[in-house]
């Protein structure tokens, strides 16, 4: 029996995480501040000790501190003490044990073309707040260590506490405005990113981009989020010029110009990478958000 070690497991993508691998037959261990929704727990707070990783098989981290703050920020201190300090701690204490990083698309540098990133797209810099900022530096960390890092964009699904409060502080009055006209986006559903962290821990270590089968049209996909909550809205543009200034005058309650930049511009992964390991993700828009029990989200596939 593989024994899985979770760091963040009682948040959004790690609880996924520990029912997929509790449903396909792994002995999980929830490494963090709270208990996982499956399992042991293991207290560990990131921003302050070493893990005990005693007895994995595997570790997957997933354990983060976000936020949309402005790169030089007080919060980026303590981004930085997570997802940066933390993951070294981490990265020192699996001492040859396996280690798979879910980090992010935020990593990748927005001044560049992002119409199709592959994963040698630059990571050093542009990034519009902390949490793109620090998540790329636990990024190199992880990728000079040997460890196989995830990079999803958006991740959403049953439970997400991250992009369906956003859309919905900004509906008003049946409307939501959207910067520029509509755009492909990549997307990735929570279930797709828990399967390809237990099936990465047989890839070959580096760096793989993990998303839904397909890019959607941000409009569509922004009625059909909202929708699974019962909310039906009318979509409105604003030029991209107007949302930056309002996003940098503070005018709007949650937007940002990270908000904007994520919203306004295509952003397609390419996941040629993680296909060729033969990952197949199964889940998209409709049957993500339609799923709503550990059974319905759980992978099929057994692990030993």
């Amino acid at each position: 029996m593989l024994r899985i070690a979770i760091t963040g497991a009682s948040g959004f993508c790690g609880s996924h995480l520990a029912e997929a691998a509790a449903a396909a037959g792994a002995e999980v261990r929830c490494l963090g501040r709270r208990p996982g929704p499956v399992g042991t727990h293991v207290r560990w707070d990131a921003a302050a000790e070493d893990p005990d990783l005693r007895g994995a098989d595997l570790v997957v981290h997933c354990a983060a501190a976000v936020g949309d703050h402005p790169p030089g920020s007080p919060a980026e201190a303590e981004q930085h003490a997570v997802n940066v300090d933390g993951t070294a701690r981490l990265l020192a204490a699996a001492a040859g044990t396996p280690v798979v990083l879910v980090s992010s698309a935020s990593v990748y540098d927005p001044r560049a073309d992002r119409s199709l990133v592959r994963e040698d797209h630059p990571t050093g810099g542009g990034h519009r707040n902390a949490y793109g900022r620090t998540k790329a530096a636990a990024d190199r960390l992880a990728l000079q260590a040997g460890a196989v890092v995830l990079r999803p964009r958006a991740v959403y699904g049953p439970g997400d506490p991250h992009l369906m409060p956003r859309l919905l502080e900004r509906v008003r009055h049946g409307l939501l405005l959207l910067p520029g006209p509509d755009v492909p986006l990549s997307l990735t559903a929570v279930q797709n990113l828990a399967e390809a962290c237990l099936a990465a821990a047989e890839w070959p270590p580096g760096a793989y981009n993990i998303t839904d089968a397909e890019p959607y049209r941000r409009d569509t996909a922004v009625r059909t989020v909202l929708a699974a909550q019962g909310v039906r809205v009318r979509i409105g543009h604003v030029s991209v010029a107007v949302a930056e200034f309002a996003a940098r005058r503070g005018l709007l309650p949650g937007l940002t110009p990270y908000a904007v930049d994520q919203l306004a511009r295509p952003v397609v992964l390419d996941t040629t990478r993680a296909t060729d390991q033969g990952f197949r993700p199964r889940w998209a828009l409709t049957s993500a958000l339609s799923a709503t029990n550990d059974h319905e989200c759980a992978t099929p596939t057994k692990i030993t």
